[in-house]
């Protein structure tokens, strides 16, 4: 009796898959009655186009995709400012570059937080200014008092 059952489940299953196979190869959903039209706002590729409309609107997401993709890139940018000079505060051991800060806005760069003596502070300036890219560096540093 289980086994009846078993092979009744199984073949309803295969059948359910032929029937969803079949209807999504043929691109026609075989759930509706033929002549029936699809819901109203449903989206498909009847109807006309107003091809000057489609061009304005291609126009402005291509606009919007160019201003995005010019903010990636100078977001990328400075990111690598950043990168290269904590990378030489890291290697440099006269710095100690977890207590000091690098931020960049454009080609702009803002070292700031604690060093330990007025060397460490111009060694830290020196190589935010050597730089390649680096077209300014704002001292915020601060020397701590023992």
């Amino acid at each position: 009796m289980r086994s009846i059952a078993r092979a009744v489940l199984v073949t309803v299953l295969v059948v359910f898959v032929a029937f969803v196979a079949f209807s999504y190869m043929s691109g026609t959903p075989s759930w509706r009655f033929p002549g029936t039209n699809p819901p109203a706002g449903s989206v498909g590729t009847t109807g006309s186009i107003n091809a000057e409309k489609a061009k304005q609107a291609g126009a402005e997401v291509g606009e919007k995709v160019g201003i995005a993709a010019a903010k990636v890139g100078q977001a990328v940018d400075e990111a690598t400012l950043t990168s290269k000079i904590k990378a030489k505060m890291v290697l440099d051991d006269s710095i100690k570059a977890r207590s000091i800060d690098v931020t960049t806005n454009g080609t702009t760069v803002t070292v700031s937080g604690f060093v330990r003596s007025v060397d460490e502070h111009d060694r830290a300036l020196r190589l935010a200014r050597e730089t390649a890219g680096v077209t300014q560096v704002v001292d915020r540093l601060k020397v701590e008092s023992r």
